[in-house]
C-alpha cells in the first residue's frame, strides 16, 4: 500500500474519530431548563463552606508543604491556630497588607462570617 493512501486512510481515520469524540448528544426534551428556570449570571456567588475548606486543606492539609509561588515558602499548619488570629491574617491578606498572592485571592472570595467560620474550624484543632 502505498504511504499515500495510508497517510489519507489514517487522517480519515483520525478524522471520524475526533468528531465522534467531540460531537455532544442534545439533552431529552425533558430534561432541558425552562425558561424560568434560567437564572442570571451573578459575581455574587459564594464559594461555599465546603469550597472554603477545600481551598485550605489543599495546601494546609499537607504536613511539611511547601510552595513554590511566588518563591519557596513553608506553608503553615493553621490547625490548633486562634480563631482571631486567623480571621486577622485574612483580613490582612484581603486588604493587601499582607501579600502572598494566592492567599490574597482566596481571602477576597470570603466573607467575614466565612472567614469566622474557617477560623472556628480550625482553631478547634480539627
Amino acid at each position: 500500500m502505498s504511504s499515500y493512501l495510508l497517510n489519507a486512510l489514517l487522517g480519515a481515520a483520525l478524522a471520524f474519530a475526533v468528531q465522534g469524540v467531540t460531537a455532544q448528544p442534545k439533552p431529552p426534551a425533558d430534561k432541558a431548563p425552562k425558561a424560568e428556570e434560567k437564572k442570571p449570571a451573578t459575581t455574587e456567588k459564594r464559594v461555599g463552606m465546603e469550597n472554603a475548606h477545600a481551598m485550605c486543606i489543599g495546601c494546609h492539609g499537607i504536613p511539611g508543604y511547601k510552595t513554590a509561588f511566588p518563591s519557596t515558602y513553608h506553608v503553615p499548619k493553621i490547625a490548633g491556630q486562634q480563631p482571631a488570629y486567623i480571621v486577622n491574617a485574612l483580613k490582612a491578606y484581603k486588604s493587601g497588607e499582607r501579600s502572598h498572592p494566592s492567599m490574597r485571592g482566596i481571602a477576597a472570595s470570603l466573607t467575614e462570617d466565612e472567614m469566622k467560620q474557617l477560623a472556628d474550624y480550625y482553631g478547634g484543632g480539627k
